[in-house]
């Protein structure tokens, strides 16, 4: 029934610019309803002793201000990712800040960390119950004029723990000046040492994710992969959009500023992951986000190291029945592999000594 009623409604959302398309998407899902079918028990997994009825999940930036997370988790996702969450309410970068680059499977963004603050956003996850099984995450970043970046991470922890299922730092954006900064060793170190004080003083229960993003050279990332192996992190988001073009896209808004997400980025994120994966000996958990579009995708991402993987774009340009779809295939997939659970496949692509 909604995928019927998405075709019919997909044409002319094209001519409706992206922002106000997401809006009423936002809308529509804060009051949707649907009782979820139970998931094969070939994709039930254990990650950082959270139980996923299946490793597909929301990538942040859906659902800014937690308004319609339940009604996207009844699309079948395992989990949904609200956020990015600012302790002070914000409004972003100016519009327009979203474009379609259909031609590409792609969308560049540059919003901003645009959310109606901490405050609010507890109240909307207070006043909207999640489904038992399924898992919500907190994406949290830093204002645009904050003076102490790292102090609204560690005030913002405090806020969500006790109503996050994970927390996700976000200190990969690209629409934040300076914010990669905090992926530098240096500040890293720091970083993930106040964190760690934080967790230990004030009994956080909510696993604690890094999202780090796409750009990074082999350096950078060997120095995060230490940094992370010695720390209280608990898992690593791989990865946010990227501000690096390929010479291949078509549609005229490439040269847009901003992150890309969704088709271009799915070789440079698969890459990492593995590369990730790798340096750390398969010891962190990771989840694999970017360019993930079918179940094909998504089983890679799991055998070159994943845990669990986020998609986003994939569900603007095909649909809410994307989910299922995934589902699926995944079981058809991990069966004829042979697996027993999705947990055995992870990582089989990387010969660890």
């Amino acid at each position: 029934m909604l995928e019927k009623l998405y075709k019919k409604i997909f044409p002319i959302l094209n001519f409706v610019p992206p922002e106000l398309a997401h809006n009423l998407a936002i809308k529509f899902f804060s009051k949707y309803k649907k009782t979820i079918e139970k998931d094969d028990q070939i994709l039930n997994s254990n990650v950082c002793n959270l139980q996923f009825s299946n490793p597909i999940g929301l990538a942040a930036g859906f659902d800014k201000n937690g308004e319609a997370y339940n009604g996207l988790l009844s699309l079948g996702f395992g989990f949904v990712e609200i956020g990015t969450v600012t302790l002070n309410p914000q409004i972003g970068n100016k519009k327009p800040r979203i474009f379609r680059l259909k031609e590409d499977k792609a969308i560049i963004n540059r919003l901003g960390f645009n959310n109606v603050g901490a405050e609010k956003v507890l109240k909307n996850i207070k006043k909207n119950e999640v489904n038992s099984k399924r898992l919500l995450g907190i994406n949290l970043g830093k204002n645009l004029d904050s003076i102490e970046p790292i102090e609204d991470y560690l005030k913002l922890i405090k806020i969500f723990d006790k109503k996050a299922s994970y927390i996700t730092l976000n200190i990969s954006s690209p629409n934040t000046p300076d914010l990669r900064e905090l992926e530098k060793k240096n500040n890293l170190e720091k970083f993930v040492k106040k964190v760690s004080l934080v967790k230990r003083k004030n009994s956080i229960k909510s696993p604690i994710f890094l999202k780090i993003d796409p750009d990074l050279n082999t350096k950078e990332l060997g120095d995060i992969a230490d940094i992370i192996l010695s720390s209280s992190i608990d898992g690593i988001i791989i990865s946010n959009t990227s501000i690096n073009r390929s010479n291949n896209l078509i549609n005229t808004n490439a040269g847009e500023v901003g992150g890309i997400s969704g088709l271009p980025l799915k070789t440079k994120s698969n890459k990492l992951l593995k590369d990730f994966y790798i340096l750390t000996n398969g010891k962190i958990p990771l989840i694999g986000v970017g360019g993930i579009s079918n179940a094909k995708d998504a089983y890679e991402r799991i055998l070159n190291g994943a845990s669990l993987v986020q998609l986003y774009t994939a569900l603007v340009y095909h649909g809410p029945s994307i989910v299922n779809n995934i589902k699926k295939e995944l079981v058809y997939f991990l069966k004829k592999d042979n697996y027993k659970c999705v947990e055995q496949a992870i990582g089989k692509l990387n010969k660890l000594k």
